[in-house]
């Protein structure tokens, strides 16, 4: 087993069970030890926002704010920065311990040694 792991969210709300699995692959992984990297992409870039996780509903899926909230604790979590732009989501507009970086950063975690990327 890859011993990072880099997981792209591209859905939201617009596709909730693509965005819960994310969530739950990344809790999961960071709750078995795994180095873990979540990156909010188009729709899902909304949950960078205070809040906005808790508007998030899904039968027999774990609630996204404690999925979120075990991700800031023991992971990483990145808002892509033109995700971002397009919504006008700033820095100052995030919870604490979301940053926000571009495709570079993705593509130097994707690609670092022992590292498996999943995109949602």
């Amino acid at each position: 087993m890859a011993k990072k792991l880099v997981i792209k969210v591209t859905a939201g709300a617009d596709a909730p069970e693509r965005c819960s699995q994310a969530f739950t692959v990344a809790a999961v992984a960071v709750a078995s030890g795994v180095d873990v990297s979540l990156w909010l992409t188009g729709e899902s870039a909304w949950f960078a926002l205070p809040g906005r996780a808790a508007e998030f509903e899904l039968p027999h899926a774990a609630p996204l704010p404690d999925l979120l909230d075990s991700l800031l604790a023991g992971g990483r979590v990145t808002l892509c920065t033109q995700c971002a732009a397009r919504r006008e989501i700033t820095e100052q507009d995030v919870i604490k311990g979301v940053r926000i970086a571009g495709a570079q950063v993705f593509v130097q975690e994707a690609l670092a040694d022992g590292t498996q990327a999943l995109v949602y």
